[in-house]
């Protein structure tokens, strides 16, 4: 199976319909179709949504609206650079977290440990290859109790759930990404999620520089109509898109025994198809270096680096011509 962006082509009309809309209108950003992505978003979420022309600047809007500059913030070593630098680039200290072996996602046990012994303001956790983390229970109720904030990396779950329960309901902002590469794509963009209404109203204000009294101190993080578009059209497709790749990855279980397994009640995205055997036909790891060792952290991690050691990812893109 070849690469696909996760655009189904029966779509395109729509494209081309409301991109024609956007140059008539001359308004091509902060405008129908930023919101139209937004109510669609949080409809699907069920979390009020604000859209941004990257993850990162999701991300960055929550970490000043909390005022976690100069404060310690747990992150698991088994993720993208993007989530550590997220964090130093918003002036707080990163400590990372090891991760389980049967899910690649952060480790309640470790982060226990790390937690006592760094008093956090706050926890990342991130849901790695499309499923949920599998912690994510214990961690979000460890956090609530200690009155330290959880934020949920999203970028990978697109449509997962976990007995009906989606990605950024458990902490206090949830952050997806629509790369090129997810379930579904903008090109680039992402969404804040959450169910706190002052949240939702800053990070509106932070991806446009604070407009229009600049009280909050944000940059340009706006995303584009024409992105914006193509999110909308795509999310109508998110259910069709996850059943179909659900649908694959019950073909391939035969094929792999020895493949990440879900606990009962989880549906995942499946963005990745994670194994743990070396197989011919691997489009490769999802992290092959964990974040501790790019950083030079000198901590020891020993299931996160035997997970990146260990684990290889079958094709499983949505082609619904195929």
């Amino acid at each position: 199976m070849n690469f696909s962006i996760g655009f189904d082509k029966r779509d395109l009309p729509l494209i081309h319909e409301a991109f024609d809309k956007i140059v008539s209108s001359n308004k091509w950003t902060e405008s129908y179709y930023t919101e139209l992505f937004e109510n669609k978003w949080a409809e699907f979420n069920k979390l009020d949504s604000v859209a941004f022309s990257s993850w990162s600047g999701a991300a960055l809007a929550a970490m000043e609206f909390y005022g976690l500059k100069g404060k310690t913030v747990l992150c698991p070593s088994n993720t993208f650079m993007a989530t550590p630098l997220a964090i130093l680039n918003s002036g707080a200290n990163v400590q990372f977290v090891d991760c389980n072996k049967t899910d690649l996602c952060m480790s309640f046990d470790d982060m226990k440990v790390k937690a006592e012994k760094y008093k956090p303001a706050a926890v990342w956790v991130v849901h790695i290859g499309g499923h949920i983390a599998f912690d994510i229970e214990r961690i979000a109720d460890y956090c609530k109790q200690n009155g330290i904030i959880l934020l949920e990396d999203c970028a990978h779950s697109h449509g997962a759930s976990w007995n009906g329960k989606r990605t950024g309901q458990w902490g206090d902002a949830g952050f997806y990404s629509f790369y090129a590469t997810k379930t579904i794509t903008t090109g680039e963009g992402g969404m804040l999620v959450s169910n706190n209404k002052e949240l939702v109203d800053y990070a509106k204000k932070f991806r446009n520089y604070g407009k229009f009294d600049f009280k909050v101190h944000g940059l340009n993080y706006r995303i584009t109509e024409f992105a914006a578009a193509i999110g909308a059209i795509q999310v109508d497709r998110l259910n069709d898109i996850i059943d179909f790749k659900n649908d694959y990855a019950r073909k391939l279980d035969g094929i792999h025994p020895n493949r990440l397994k879900l606990p009962d009640g989880m549906i995942s995205g499946y963005y990745k198809y994670i194994v743990f055997d070396p197989i011919e036909k691997s489009t490769g790891k999802v992290y092959d270096e964990p974040c501790h060792r790019i950083l030079n952290h000198n901590v020891e991690l020993p299931n996160s680096d035997w997970v990146a050691k260990n684990h290889w990812c079958v094709p499983i893109y949505y082609n619904p011509e195929n």
